[in-house]
């Protein structure tokens, strides 16, 4: 039996315990595959709970659609099939997918500079390509990474203009384009407006009339105005923090943990800010099947998984990454933003498509859909191992601590003290050398600890700016600071000569 033979039969299995679609007015499911799924989200189906979203598709024919838990806790609004989430990184597929589009019909070229459509991109020691922008292998330092260390929130609103006044102030790039794979929001967000100046549209315009139309997905739209008021929305939420737990604790404490909200007010798009349902993103991934949108070519470029320089292939297509689950592939992406989790996976060998969106930022949708399709694709499968999708997360996660050397002598720590200005982010920093050590002083960051790990070498517990390494004259003396870690490497802050009065 072929492997598309063995995956359909194990489909067919899945199919027999069907009664009918999920639908309105349609037969109901049977028990047993009701059951399976609903089992997948009992901690989320209870009063005062943040909620999830799912639907699967197979074969163009929606099996299952539920809502769980809370749209809007506060205003008891529950999660229906036709409550719209904001999908974070799931955006992304939607975005390579206009550029795509564009370049399958000659508007542009996916080798081209980015610079040949945006004239607001600097010109770097080596030129970017919209290519190596749909990879993440551009180079281009990260927008949230980039926006924390300036002194911003990622919960303050943050609007596409700033992003590319920002991006307009960079003057290198964290490495030689197509020599590493690091993802970067900065470049989606560049992909949308190379969209824009291409086509004559903008972005929101160009993929409502492109893709979501003509595939039926009537509840999508691309979220560039945070002032824009969307009907049957969800709201995001987090876990109200406790004191430490151990793993097995915490993983218990989830099923009784009181939440708060989690604000996002993007006014951004590209990279983020899709807001759909789990119905509109199953039609999507079906499109994968029959290809109605953009047709044969396009949909082969946007599993076309990037090329770094020494010929290696990242896993990483077009907005996509291309990965396994116990021996069938996988297509599909997640995200995170604020308290939204999502994920969308496409099953290629069994044309099923499963979607799970959720509003708890422990909602875990990668894990959840996995045990959704192993509920409908029961017999299917061929192994235990699987790769897991990544959660985009909106920042980075905190290094984990080494062994501390001993700290730096007063005379040291006293040579870095003083004021730090970055033109690239328009920011400013104010060291001290204090009795507990070095200790940056930020208008809107507050105090944040500086922990050496070698010489002139640093370490802090904030995302936005993990390392931290002293640059020195040929003298000695400290002439600035280059931050970064994560999605920004070397992000040149210089010593001012004499310090700012305060």
């Amino acid at each position: 039996m072929t492997r598309r033979a063995r995956v359909l039969a194990g489909a067919a299995v899945g199919a027999a315990l069907l009664g009918g679609c999920g639908g309105p007015g349609a037969p109901p499911l049977a028990s047993d595959l009701t059951s399976g799924i609903d089992a997948v989200f009992a901690d989320l189906d209870r009063p005062g709970s943040p909620g999830a979203s799912v639907s699967v598709i197979r074969d163009g024919e929606i099996l299952y659609s539920r809502g769980y838990g809370y749209a809007q806790i506060e205003h008891g609004v529950p999660v229906t099939p036709r409550t719209v989430f904001h999908v974070a990184s799931v955006s992304k597929q939607f975005t390579a997918m206009a550029v795509t589009m564009l370049a399958a019909e000659g508007a542009l070229s996916l080798d081209d500079p980015v610079q040949a459509h945006l004239g607001f991109v600097p010109e770097f020691e080596y030129p970017v390509t919209v290519r190596q922008m749909i990879h993440h292998t551009s180079g281009i330092r990260d927008q949230w990474q980039l926006l924390g260390i300036s002194g911003w929130r990622l919960d303050d609103v943050i609007t596409t203009e700033q992003i590319l006044r920002l991006m307009s102030r960079q003057r290198e790039l964290n490495f030689e384009p197509g020599s590493e794979y690091l993802y970067s929001n900065m470049g989606y967000t560049l992909l949308a407006q190379t969209a824009e100046a291409v086509s004559g549209m903008s972005f929101a315009e160009f993929t409502a009339s492109r893709i979501f139309r003509p595939l039926g997905m009537e509840r999508t739209h691309f979220h560039d105005d945070h002032e824009h008021m969307v009907p049957d929305r969800a709201y995001s939420y987090a876990p109200v923090p406790t004191e430490e737990e151990s793993e097995e604790e915490e993983s218990r404490a989830e099923a009784r943990a009181e939440y708060t909200k989690s604000v996002l007010s993007y006014a951004n798009a590209g990279a983020t800010s899709l807001f759909t349902t789990a119905d509109d993103l199953a039609r999507w991934l079906d499109n994968f099947r029959h290809e109605t949108v953009g047709g044969p070519r396009v949909m082969e470029m946007m599993k076309t998984r990037g090329i770094l320089n020494g010929g290696d292939t990242i896993p990483y297509a077009h907005g996509l990454g291309i990965g396994e689950h116990r021996g069938l592939q996988t297509i599909g992406h997640g995200g995170a933003d604020a308290g939204f989790r999502t994920q969308a996976t496409w099953y290629p060998e069994a044309d099923v498509g499963v979607v799970v969106l959720t509003n708890a930022a422990n909602g875990n949708p990668g894990d959840r859909a996995r045990r959704v399709a192993e509920v409908v694709l029961a017999g299917s499968f061929r192994g235990d191992e699987e790769e897991e999708e990544e959660e985009e997360e909106e920042g980075p996660s905190s290094p984990a601590a080494d062994a501390a050397p001993p700290p730096p002598d007063p005379a040291t720590l006293g040579g870095y003290a003083g004021s730090y200005y970055s033109s690239e982010v328009d920011a400013l920093y104010h060291l001290e050398a204090t009795e507990d050590g070095l200790v940056a002083h930020h208008i809107r960051h507050g105090d944040i600890a500086f922990e050496p790990r070698s010489r002139d070498e640093f370490v802090t517990d904030r995302w936005f700016m993990r390392e931290v390494r002293f640059e020195r004259a040929p003298g000695g003396a400290v002439t600035g600071m280059r931050v970064g870690g994560g999605r920004v490497r070397n992000l040149l802050f210089v010593k001012l000569a004499r310090p700012l009065p305060r």
